[in-house]
């Protein structure tokens, strides 16, 4: 059964389970099943709160496990107070629609996302959501409910069945900006893109990012990314017509010619994203769309605890 459990973290089986609810329980189940057995088995995943039930309680927020275990009733409590306020920032512009043929950059972070508010949830910290392309599309306050995260998932669920809900271009310092000014107190923003988006505007991503972090707010920077066909130009040695998604320009190569430079501008690129984050303090991790969860979800808890000391 946890063998079973754990194959949800490969994230072409978890597309195929129909309820994004599930999929993110699934996730979220397997990467503590495989922690359990790691050298990070001591991280607290659970809830941290749970009370003896009571006639007249919600049957919905028993733990069954505890059941299974003591043959007593436990319900899970969330409390009012939270840890924190959790916001997950998911670029919707038409590059993370990319690839697609196959699990895009979009549908590996509605996954991601899922999968992280359940576990934002599951240490009592407030989830918010915030869907953005050229401006922030949807703005969800983070509040530590379970009936909250259900309205983020409802948000997600609206762009996996519509393709169409969103298509426009990438203006991140814009939605940074925007961000900035809505965010009260001190919180944790995690910000889940592929990063691309006109190199001129480069300078003002970073003021933006560095905006955000002057009103003390923490930053954790998922990077997606096909790995192979985006950042290493591995494609059929033969002429093929590349299309911009956001731009719908058009450009005719030969790759075996130009792999080389493409890979070295590549590198440039994402080398002025490392330095400036390490300048800023903002943690950057690299994700290939076609890896599992697990290692993504363990960056963001190494993060969390940092924020806990």
């Amino acid at each position: 059964m946890k063998q079973t459990i754990s194959r949800y973290l490969d994230p072409v089986v978890a597309s195929k389970v129909s309820n994004l609810e599930l999929i993110a329980k699934l996730i979220v189940e397997g990467f503590i099943t495989g922690l359990h057995k790691s050298p990070y088995h001591g991280f607290s995943v659970e809830f941290a709160e749970h009370k003896q039930y009571n006639p007249g309680d919600s049957l919905k927020n028993i733990d069954w496990k505890v059941f299974g275990k003591t043959n007593k009733l436990f319900t899970k409590r969330y409390e009012e107070e939270t840890n924190l306020k959790c916001y997950v920032y998911l670029d919707v512009s038409d590059s993370m629609r990319y690839p697609q043929g196959g699990l895009s950059k979009l549908e590996y972070g509605i996954y991601l996302t899922a999968a992280l508010q359940n576990l934002m949830l599951k240490q009592r910290d407030a989830v918010g959501l915030i869907l953005a392309d050229e401006e922030i599309q949807t703005f969800i306050q983070a509040k530590a409910q379970y009936s909250w995260l259900l309205k983020n998932l409802a948000a997600l669920e609206k762009v996996l069945e519509d393709k169409d809900l969103f298509t426009h271009k990438t203006n991140s310092p814009n939605v940074l900006h925007q961000i900035t000014s809505r965010l009260g107190r001190r919180g944790f923003v995690v910000i889940i893109s592929d990063l691309l988006d006109n190199p001129s505007k480069l300078k003002e991503y970073f003021h933006a990012l560095q905006h955000l972090r002057h009103q003390k707010h923490e930053i954790l920077i998922f990077h997606l990314l096909d790995e192979k066909t985006e950042a290493q130009l591995e494609l059929p040695n033969q002429p093929m017509l590349l299309k911009d998604m956001e731009t719908g320009e058009e450009l005719k190569i030969q790759p075996q010619y130009l792999q080389k430079e493409y890979q070295k501008l590549f590198q440039d690129y994402r080398n002025q994203f490392i330095q400036h984050c390490r300048e800023f303090k903002i943690d950057l991790v690299p994700v290939d769309i076609q890896k599992p969860y697990d290692k993504v979800l363990l960056d963001y808890l190494i993060k969390r605890r940092m924020l806990s000391k």
